[in-house]
């Protein structure tokens, strides 16, 4: 569009003066405002630009929708990533979700993993807590469940009371007046509180220190501490580090303390279920334990903010499951993971994402794409309007249609009205020329019927004529040269 000139607002100016003030009838009035309409849609007309810059701005166009949806495509269909805060006394819990998230970028999942390393399950817990990071592995007992939805069980781990072998301490009742070393006290405090009101340990002098795995068979060595409390995973990991804080004897092993009141102890701490130490799982021959032991066992859950969306969690549900299957030959812990409890009363309430993975209920994929494919035709629809408009924009100027020859050559006959020189009148004879000439070229191709030819050329008489008579109003005006 290009702006009216200055002359071009001047002839405006005196036209519009000349029509408010001066004394004309009313078809003068109307050929004035012709004229006035005239220069305005002049300068208006955006198909008076050059070919070359009309194409360059229709290109530019495209090239702005095509960006735009690229960039969409690309928002739409990046990665979520999710941070994660994972800590164990031992390390390995950091290990396995580093192998998972490093699984993850490799099948290209929707979900990726950012970890977030903690000394320990508590800290963990405590900055899940705080809402510094989306996800964390936890461990049942640290962690309050109202502030947390499940996704998995990563872990299963169990609660053992062990006594050098040798020991005449087989029961609750001979800790009476013992030290008992707790390997990561810190995490284990919700449980030594439990077995301390279960038990009464506080009144039977039992006391707990808190030891690093390093310290154990120093502490054992020097009397120290006459059992240890450690809670574990019953992998074969965990069983030979637990076999390694004694010494080894083809005779005894180390005495397993049962908890006898398990069921009890769950009963009262939800984050607690009773469960049996099968026989012989430290050693076979002789059995150790001799026979199935009650202990007390927690699980370690994969949970995750209330905020985060459904289907992302669906999404890092499906994907944890997948790669599980890639990678448990060489992270046996791995295959403890399994679905959290469903059911509305569970001590931990599953996520409405992983639940929908677990019990099979998915958006299908109508569901999900039923908006996009319902709006896709729109789309196109409106898209092809578009294009079509613009390929018309780019081809205004071209070898007229005959509806178009037809429009222009009426639209000539507004000009000769209100023409007031000579010279506009031969400028309109060679427009009505142009347009003959074009519509002869492509009669003559056969893209144009006989019928169209013959009405654009008793358009262009009656223009002709139309001409003629204005010459004789002009030279009866004594201006037949100039305006």
């Amino acid at each position: 569009m290009r702006l009216i000139s200055s002359g071009e607002w001047s002839t405006i100016s005196q036209l519009t003066w000349i029509k408010s003030f001066g004394r004309l009838g009313v078809t003068n009035r109307m050929i004035v405002d012709a004229e006035i309409d005239r220069i305005v849609m002049r300068s208006a007309d955006l198909t008076r630009l050059p070919v070359l810059l009309r194409t360059a701005l229709v290109a530019g166009l495209v090239f702005l929708i095509a960006g735009a949806g690229f960039f969409a495509w690309r928002w739409y269909s990046r990665p979520t990533t999710l941070t994660i805060a994972v800590g164990s006394f031992d390390g390995e819990a950091s290990r396995v979700m580093s192998a998972l998230a490093s699984k993850f970028a490799q099948q290209k999942a929707p979900v990726r993993l950012s970890l977030v390393e903690a000394r320990n399950a508590l800290e963990a817990a405590s900055v899940f807590s705080a809402g510094k990071v989306d996800l964390a592995v936890v461990r049942g007992d640290v962690v309050d469940p109202a502030r947390a939805q499940a996704v998995a069980i990563v872990a299963q781990s169990v609660a053992l009371l062990v006594a050098p072998p040798g020991s005449v301490i087989t029961d609750m009742a001979g800790l009476k007046r013992v030290a008992v070393g707790v390997i990561n006290g810190e995490t284990n405090k919700h449980l030594i509180k439990a077995l301390t009101d279960e038990y009464g340990l506080a009144q039977a002098g039992v006391t707990f220190r808190d030891l690093a795995p390093a310290d154990i068979r120093r502490a054992l060595d020097a009397k120290e501490v006459r059992a240890i409390l450690i809670v574990m995973p019953l992998s074969e990991k965990y069983l030979s580090l637990l076999r390694g804080l004694f010494p080894q004897s083809a005779k005894a092993g180390p005495v397993l303390i049962p908890i006898d009141q398990a069921g009890s102890i769950a009963g009262k701490e939800r984050a607690y279920e009773s469960f049996d130490v099968p026989k012989g799982t430290l050693r076979g021959a002789p059995p150790n334990p001799a026979e199935d032991l009650t202990t007390l066992r927690t699980s370690f859950y994969l949970v995750a903010q209330k905020k985060l969306d459904k289907e992302v969690i669906t999404d890092l549900t499906e994907t944890l499951v997948n790669a599980r299957r890639d990678l448990v030959a060489e992270y046996p812990l791995l295959v403890q993971v399994k679905a959290p409890d469903l059911e509305a009363s569970a001590y931990f309430p599953v996520h409405p994402g992983a639940a929908a993975f677990y019990n099979g209920t998915q958006e299908s994929f109508l569901d999900k794409w039923g908006n996009i494919i319902f709006l896709v035709p729109m789309i196109a629809g409106g898209l092809a309007s578009v294009l079509a408009a613009a390929w018309k924009f780019m081809r205004a100027g071209t070898p007229l249609t005959r509806k178009a020859a037809l429009d222009g050559l009426y639209e000539l006959s507004r000009r000769i009205r209100v023409s007031r020189s000579v010279a506009e009148l031969e400028e309109i004879e060679e427009n009505i020329d142009r347009v003959l000439e074009g519509q002869r070229r492509k009669a003559a191709a056969g893209e144009e019927a006989s019928q169209d030819v013959v009405a654009l050329n008793i358009a262009a008489h009656r223009l002709e004529n139309l001409i003629h008579d204005r010459r004789i109003a002009l030279s009866a005006a004594g201006r037949p040269e100039s305006t």
